[in-house]
């Protein structure tokens, strides 16, 4: 034998060093017996207090975040050397390091921040070792039978299930399952402008979150017009902007500036790539743009060499690149009033016209024999003289004729023409030709958010405040007009599609298509406002959400449609159907719960438990029971009819110290397992009147029917490094139990392998959302996973491959979130 590890040393270590607050592991050496010699005896390692196996006292229940017996586990030794490391040597020493033979009263203690590994089970249970003289309270040796992991400095404590003898034998790796994204619904409506176009191939680009859309409304399989998706992925933040190139292939688009994971910022920039093939041609201006990209141009006379960029810096810089070389030809501060729309003319392109708050600026610049830098650019302010100067100009467009029209915030149309040059004023390029005022409409009630010039050229105008499409002719002749329905809002963009078809992006993020004669019906809606209820149905493809704009949202996922929608009044954050699928229960935040017939959508019972918000609500397996998780601490269960439609008040689950998070039933539908604010695990037998589990390791072994507790033996190793609690939002187990999604604080979804038992269990991640992910479900046939993303509003449908499936290449395995870009061809 060779030799033996000192009594209580730490036998294994994961890490040279730990961070409070990170998870670590480490496998404890069995303390020495009592007899052997040595004056430093080790009876007792990591224990959190009240958690007894088998408990001689009962458990302390609902103990606050600060209170005694929620504090780290502390191991003392008793000749206190170390005493004056630091914390990450304190972490190691105590009792389990002490070698040295001493007497002295015991001066120092440490938390012990580590995981408490399994090493060999022997299949035993565990047995109580009483506490030393003099001591407090009972320690008691829990080696072998649990891992623990620290989140903000407390300890979970988590039970590993008699059939596990080493964790070894636990899968490790990424899951063989890839995720593709398959549909994207919404569109970005509510607070973006250029945003709407269609390509010399038909298909309608447009772009929420960080992913750009390629709608094909005709031919391909999916969607209420016989359409399907492809996807440009290759941003790393939200897109603010597009601009299709004269040729009708290439596209830029422009992001906004962010964040990644560890707090450093994502520089804004602009992508220029080709739509057909979905591959990255240029990246233009990073490092060179401040805050984000507001707006984007391609030049039209001379077959879009240039590219006209203004960001969203405090001077909203207005800058000229060459789209082949990336270069920067000119540069300089527009204004410090926010900038809305920018363009080149079409018959020359050293004339730019800038629009936005109370101004429209007529731009000269010189290329300066296109070397980089050399380019300058001089202004013209355009002068409103005897016509009221409107708060806003949101929008403008070039007549063939080389007349600009633009649209206010006044409702009125006007034409600027071009006049002599002003000698008296020439400015620092010398006289130019400017632009004055020479004609007025009054064509809408309200802004005008969108102009937009036809092939045959006519001009169509969108309107704010009373949604009206309004098609002029020469002179401003109104020609013909359809109104929007006020359900879908306002006009916010037009582009002109095959024929006489119009696509009509809304301010209520819906994407319509028509024409003036016909009306519109819609090809592409989403929500409004952040998103946090999800919920898949039990046999069909399809799914609900809800969320800050009080809409509940029925969506069928294999004809990429919404099914129905309803306004609920209230903010909706959680839902559950009914095992049936004849019912749906969603939460509110005022302690509300309602029940919704999917059919008739009527609401069949609607009852109130608290005043605070209800975070999770979950029918059991067999549909007999309810139970509601609310910020109240409380997890109130009714017993439900056999249709759902009926509830009755079964019991309280009462002894969590924070709010409820996460909910799970057992699969026979009698026990619950619950997650909250201050990372407690808890278990519930129901059937036998709500009560509290207390020996928590009896649960071990039990079965889950879902599994979306973020805290759990068999999830753990979802959670990063260094993680505070609140990096992961959301989490849930494929029906087949083969891997776990996870939705993440950091704009990414995550696929594991199930169980994740191992720490820093390595993932495949996925971009796209351009907010937290807050929630995350599959399908019942677990062909496909739902994200939603946060203050996005966007929801994404991800195809689930198998190992050998076909589709695009899986993403890069990581350790840790990741802020990657994730690959840029997606089709």
């Amino acid at each position: 034998m060779g030799p033996q590890p000192p009594r209580g040393a730490v036998k294994s270590l994961v890490g040279p060093s730990l961070k409070e607050g990170a998870a670590a592991a480490v496998v404890l050496v069995p303390p020495a017996p009592r007899g052997s010699s040595g004056l430093c005896s080790p009876r007792s390692v990591l224990t959190r207090h009240g958690e007894i196996l088998p408990p001689p006292h009962p458990p302390q229940s609902g103990l606050g975040r600060n209170s005694p017996g929620r504090q780290l586990p502390r191991l003392t030794c008793c000749c206190g050397q170390g005493a004056r490391r630091g914390r990450k040597e304190q972490v190691l020493l105590g009792h389990l390091l002490c070698t040295w033979p001493c007497a002295k009263p015991s001066t120092f203690s440490t938390s012990f921040s580590s995981h408490d590994i399994l090493r060999g089970r022997g299949g035993k249970d565990p047995l109580s070792s009483p506490g030393g003289p003099g001591s407090r309270r009972s320690n008691y040796n829990l080696e072998g039978i649990s891992v623990k992991m620290f989140l903000r400095g407390r300890p979970i404590t988590m039970y590993i299930p008699s059939g596990i003898r080493s964790l070894e034998e636990l899968p490790s790796g990424p899951p063989p399952e890839t995720l593709s994204l398959d549909w994207v619904y919404g569109y970005r409506g509510r607070d973006s402008r250029s945003n709407l176009f269609v390509l010399r191939s038909g298909e309608v680009v447009y772009f929420i979150a960080c992913v750009v859309v390629l709608y094909r409304p005709e031919g391909g399989p999916g969607g209420p017009g016989g359409g399907g998706q492809r996807h440009y992925r290759g941003h790393t933040d939200c897109v603010r902007c597009l601009a299709v190139h004269p040729d009708g292939v290439r596209v830029a688009s422009g992001q906004t500036a962010g964040v990644d994971k560890d707090g450093k910022p994502l520089q804004p920039v602009v992508h220029v790539w080709d739509s057909e093939t979905l591959l990255k041609l240029q990246e233009i201006g990073l490092g060179a743009f401040e805050r984000g990209v507001g707006a984007l141009a391609f030049s039209v006379a001379d077959q879009g060499a240039f590219l006209c960029v203004v960001d969203d810096s405090n001077e909203h810089m207005l800058s000229v690149w060459d789209c082949s070389r990336g270069t920067k030809l000119a540069e300089i501060k527009s204004t410090n009033d926010s900038v809305l729309a920018v363009g080149f003319s079409p018959r020359d392109s050293s004339c730019i016209v800038t629009s936005g708050k109370s101004h429209v600026h007529f731009w000269n610049w010189s290329g300066g024999a296109g070397v980089p830098g050399n380019g300058t650019l001089t202004r013209k302010q355009g002068v409103f003289g005897k016509y009221k100067k409107p708060k806003f100009i949101p929008c403008f467009v070039f007549l063939p004729d080389g007349d600009i029209l633009t649209g206010d915030s006044e409702g009125n149309i006007l034409t600027w023409g071009r006049s002599l040059s002003d000698s008296r004023t020439p400015g620092r390029g010398g006289a130019k030709e400017t632009y004055g005022i020479v004609a007025q409409a009054h064509a809408h009630e309200g802004s005008i958010f969108a102009l937009c010039l036809r092939r045959d050229g006519t001009v169509l105008s969108g309107g704010g405040r009373d949604r009206r499409l309004v098609q002029w002719g020469p002179g401003l002749v109104a020609l013909q007009e359809a109104e929007i329905p006020e359900h879908f809002g306002a006009v916010r963009a037009i582009a002109e599609g095959l024929g006489s078809e119009l696509l009509v992006g809304t301010t209520k993020n819906a994407l319509l298509r028509g024409d003036l004669a016909q009306g519109f019906s819609p090809v592409i809606q989403g929500h409004t406002d952040e998103l946090w209820g999800l919920c898949t149905h039990p046999f069909q493809n399809r799914f609900l959400t809800c969320g800050h704009d009080r809409q509940l949202c029925l969506w069928d996922g294999e004809g990429h449609a919404l099914a129905w929608s309803i306004d609920l009044k209230e903010t909706g954050l959680c839902a559950d159907f009914h095992p049936s699928g004849a019912v749906v229960a969603v939460g509110l935040n005022t302690g509300r719960w309602l029940v919704l017939d999917t059919e008739t959508r009527e609401i069949v019972s609607d009852i109130t438990d608290g005043n605070e918000q209800l975070s999770v609500v979950r029918y059991s397996p067999d549909g007999l029971y309810l139970a509601i998780g609310s910020h109240d601490n409380m997890i109130y269960i009714y017993s439900v009819s056999s249709d759902g439609a009926k509830s009755s008040r079964f019991g309280r689950c009462v002894g969590h110290s924070s709010f409820i998070t996460h909910l799970d039933w057992s699969k026979d539908g009698s026990f619950i397992m619950s997650n909250s604010g201050d990372y407690e695990i808890l278990y519930w037998d129901v059937v036998g009147g709500c009560k509290l589990l207390r020996n928590r390791y009896d649960s071990r072994d039990r079965e889950w029917a879902t599994y979306t507790c973020v805290l759990g033996f068999h999830v753990y190793g979802v959670w990063p490094d260094g993680s505070d609690g609140t990096d992961i939002n959301s989490l849930c187990r494929s029906h087949n139990e083969r891997v776990v999604a996870v939705a993440d604080d950091f704009c990414k979804v995550h696929l594991f392998q199930y169980p994740c038992a191992r720490a820093k269990a390595p993932s495949l991640v996925y971009g796209g959302h351009g907010s937290h992910v807050t929630s995350v479900r599959f399908t019942h046939d677990d062909s496909h996973l739902i994200s939603l993303g946060g203050k996005d509003a966007s929801i994404f449908q991800w195809r689930v491959l198998g190992a050998g499936g076909s589709g695009p290449a899986p993403a890069t395995p990581s350790r840790t979130p990741s802020l990657s870009p994730a690959s840029s061809l997606d089709v």
